[in-house]
């Protein structure tokens, strides 16, 4: 077998996992929806600190190993661990503010075009070609058919405003999805193992994380389908679904990544609407396979 075509079956297995994880984290607006007087910043900090705390624990072994070369690279691993930080924060407040679709959407779409400003302001390389730029021209074209596809409008200026503000909070969580996506890439690129640069990005991020329970984190356990929800949220979209992205990032550049991680808006808005019951226009459903074209582009190497 031909190096090369090894390389493209090691890339393809990457896009899979990449895709698997998309889908896990597409079903935690819905998961979240179900427990409605949870704070997002609880929901938030006990799904991604948990989360993070399991995937330092799995990958104690290789952070040993990788020790030496994390201290080195210690810049690019706080930055990673302060935006997995807020993240989570303004992303589930997205969600809140401007409901699962839309906050979703704004959240994961921004994040493409995050990343190919970090990587062209401070990565010698990059990977954005024509085959880059068209399918993110599709993609945004899809997002923004989605974003401005619901049916049911704000009533009031008050929920206008949530609304906005939502939107805005999904900048700034595509923002950070971005900034602690392409640190660890960066700490895989120096030859950190990938289990180390997600465990400790993520171990670092919840040990920030964690200490705001003490203040929003009551309602947690207070019934049953509040504990499903954040257990839930904590095992298998933040922990599974993040041993799956960290295993995608070795052989898939973080602009791909992102792009690729565009499915996830797209299984939360069919979520959104057959679960939570939210409304979506036929216009609505064409951004969805916008979407879906984009990932194809994204998934197809000549």
């Amino acid at each position: 077998m031909s190096q090369s075509l090894v390389s493209k079956n090691t890339e393809t297995h990457g896009v899979s996992a990449i895709l698997f994880a998309s889908l896990l984290w597409g079903t935690t607006g819905t998961a979240a929806s179900l427990a409605p007087n949870l704070s997002p910043l609880a929901i938030g900090p006990f799904s991604m600190g948990v989360g993070g705390l399991m995937l330092a624990i799995v990958a104690a072994k290789h952070l040993r190993n990788d020790a030496k070369r994390l201290i080195k690279e210690s810049n690019l691993l706080w930055v990673g661990a302060i935006a997995l930080a807020l993240y989570p924060l303004a992303f589930y407040s997205s969600m809140r503010l401007a409901g699962v679709a839309i906050g979703t959407v704004v959240s994961i779409a921004s994040a493409p075009f995050f990343v190919a400003v970090i990587e062209c302001l401070f990565s010698k390389e990059h990977s954005i070609d024509r085959q880059w730029v068209l399918s993110f021209i599709i993609g945004a074209l899809g997002i923004s058919l989605l974003t401005f596809s619901e049916t049911n409008l704000p009533s009031n200026h008050s929920e206008q405003a949530d609304k906005y503000i939502g939107i805005c909070l999904g900048f700034m969580a595509g923002f950070t999805y971005a900034l602690y996506s392409w640190a660890a890439k960066g700490l895989i690129k120096q030859g950190v193992s990938a289990q180390s640069a997600m465990g400790s990005i993520f171990g670092f991020g919840a040990v920030l994380l964690l200490p705001i329970l003490a203040f929003t984190g009551r309602e947690l356990f207070a019934t049953s389908m509040n504990t499903a929800v954040a257990l839930y949220m904590a095992v298998i979209p933040m922990f599974l679904g993040y041993v799956c992205f960290g295993y995608g990032l070795k052989s898939v550049c973080v602009s791909k990544a992102c792009l690729l991680t565009l499915f996830e808006p797209a299984v939360a808005t069919v979520f959104a609407v057959v679960i939570v019951g939210e409304s979506i226009s036929l216009a609505g459903w064409v951004g969805v396979i916008f979407i879906m074209l984009c990932l194809l582009l994204q998934s197809y190497k000549p």
